[in-house]
């Protein structure tokens, strides 16, 4: 039962971002924003989860894109890099598919990654995905 409200609230969270088109603090994105066709997937940590521990590991899958170290303003759609979310707090910004959060408190976590343009904000409409996960020590 605990498992299915977890999901539930990965499923509301991602309807709810992808459907409001958020820009920074939830805000909305201009439409002045420009759009990629950059696909972004998070494959760990798996939605639902249970992490012995506290250490979260990271594997991201980007599709039609690449990461990039500069940091611009001359946007391209096929450049960025990845903000990651725990709880809805910025915890990283991560210039490879792969990471690790360490320190994670016991329970269950919101865990969102987000390919962004070369300038930190956000693409129109968002590549941003979402997962639950619980920590037990």
């Amino acid at each position: 039962m605990k498992l299915l409200k977890v999901s539930a609230l990965a499923v509301t969270a991602a309807v709810a971002l992808s459907a409001c088109g958020g820009g920074r603090n939830g805000g909305p994105v201009s439409p002045a924003r420009p759009s990629t066709k950059a696909k972004l997937s998070i494959l760990e940590p798996r939605n639902g989860q249970v992490i012995h521990g506290s250490t979260v590991h990271l594997s991201l899958r980007l599709v039609g894109a690449r990461i990039v170290i500069p940091t611009t303003t001359h946007i391209v759609p096929t450049q960025g890099h990845i903000h990651v979310y725990l709880d809805n707090r910025i915890v990283s910004m991560n210039y490879r598919p792969t990471g690790v959060i360490r320190n994670v408190k016991p329970g269950n976590h919101l865990l969102q990654a987000e390919f962004v343009a070369s300038d930190h904000l956000p693409w129109n409409p968002r590549v941003i995905q979402a997962v639950t996960f619980e920590v037990k020590r």
